[in-house]
C-alpha cells in the first residue's frame, strides 16, 4: 500500500496529489458535515435572504437567467462526470458526441448564468441600499461563482482542441475515482491544462464554504407542501355584526 501510495504522488506530483487527491475529500467532508450542523443548530440562518423589495426588475431578469443557467450547467456536470464510461459505451453515445454536446449547451447555459450574475453582482454592489444590507459573504460567493463560470467558459475553446473527448474521459476518470475512494484518480488530471485544474481547484472551494453561506437554500425544497392540506381563513361581515350584536347590553336591562 504504502509503495502504490508513492508511485500514485510521483505520477501526479506533490501540487496535483494535494488538490486534487486530499482537497476534494476535505472539501465534500466539510460540504456535508457542515451543512448538517447548520442545519441543527442554526435553522433560521438556512435561507437566501431576498433584496426583490429594493430592486426588483433587475433581480427578476439576473436571478431566472443565473438559476437556470447554473441549474443546467449542474446537471450537465454530475451527469457527464458521474456516470459510468461504460453505459455511454452501452447506450451508443461516443466520446466525442459527448464532447460536443457539453459544448453546445455548456455554452449557452454558461452565458445565460455569467450575465445574471454579472446583473446580480453589479446590484449588490453598485446599489447603496442593496449593499448596506448585504454581508460579506453574499457578496464574496457571488464573486466566487462568476469567477468560476468565467473559468468554466474559458475551457470551451480548449474542449473544442479535443472533440474526440479525450480531455473528458480524463475527467470523468478522475471524478469517478474520487468518489470510489481510487487513491490514483489525481494522476488521470496531472497533464490537463492549468485552466482546467484552476476551474476544479475553485469548485471544490465553493463546496468548502457552501454551507457558511446562503448557497445552503439550494439544498431546500418545499416537499412538505405537496402533501399539506390547504386551508383558507374567512371573515364575514355577517359573523361580525352577530359578535356585536350578542356584545351590546340589551335596552331592557338598563
Amino acid at each position: 500500500m504504502a509503495q502504490e501510495h508513492a508511485a500514485t504522488v510521483a505520477t501526479a506530483g506533490w501540487f496535483d496529489q494535494a488538490v486534487f487527491g486530499y482537497y476534494p475529500y476535505i472539501a465534500l467532508a466539510v460540504l456535508a458535515i457542515g451543512s448538517i450542523i447548520r442545519f441543527d443548530r442554526e435553522p433560521y440562518t438556512w435561507r437566501s435572504g431576498s433584496s426583490q423589495l429594493l430592486r426588483r426588475k433587475q433581480l427578476m431578469l439576473g436571478s431566472v437567467l443565473f438559476h437556470v443557467g447554473v441549474l443546467i450547467i449542474f446537471g450537465g456536470h454530475f451527469v457527464g462526470l458521474l456516470t459510468p464510461i461504460e453505459v455511454f459505451d452501452a447506450i451508443g453515445v461516443s466520446h466525442g458526441a459527448k464532447q460536443v454536446l457539453a459544448i453546445i449547451a455548456g455554452g449557452i447555459a454558461g452565458a445565460m448564468a455569467i450575465v445574471g450574475a454579472l446583473i446580480l453582482l453589479h446590484r449588490r454592489v453598485f446599489d447603496p441600499r442593496i449593499r448596506a444590507t448585504s454581508s460579506f459573504g453574499d457578496t464574496a460567493i457571488l464573486a466566487l461563482l462568476t469567477a468560476q463560470l468565467v473559468l468554466g467558459l474559458s475551457t470551451i475553446p480548449l474542449s473544442s482542441q479535443h472533440l474526440d473527448g479525450s480531455e473528458m474521459v480524463k475527467f470523468m476518470a478522475w471524478a469517478q475515482g474520487i468518489f470510489t475512494f481510487q487513491p490514483g484518480a489525481a494522476a488521470h488530471i496531472s497533464e490537463v491544462h492549468w485552466i482546467f485544474k484552476a476551474h476544479l481547484a475553485l469548485g471544490l472551494t465553493i463546496f468548502l464554504v457552501f454551507p457558511f453561506t446562503r448557497l445552503v437554500h439550494m439544498l431546500s425544497a418545499p416537499i412538505w407542501y405537496l402533501n399539506r392540506r390547504g386551508w383558507q381563513l374567512v371573515r364575514t361581515r355577517r359573523g361580525m355584526a352577530d359578535q356585536k350584536s350578542r356584545a351590546r347590553p340589551s335596552r331592557g336591562g338598563r
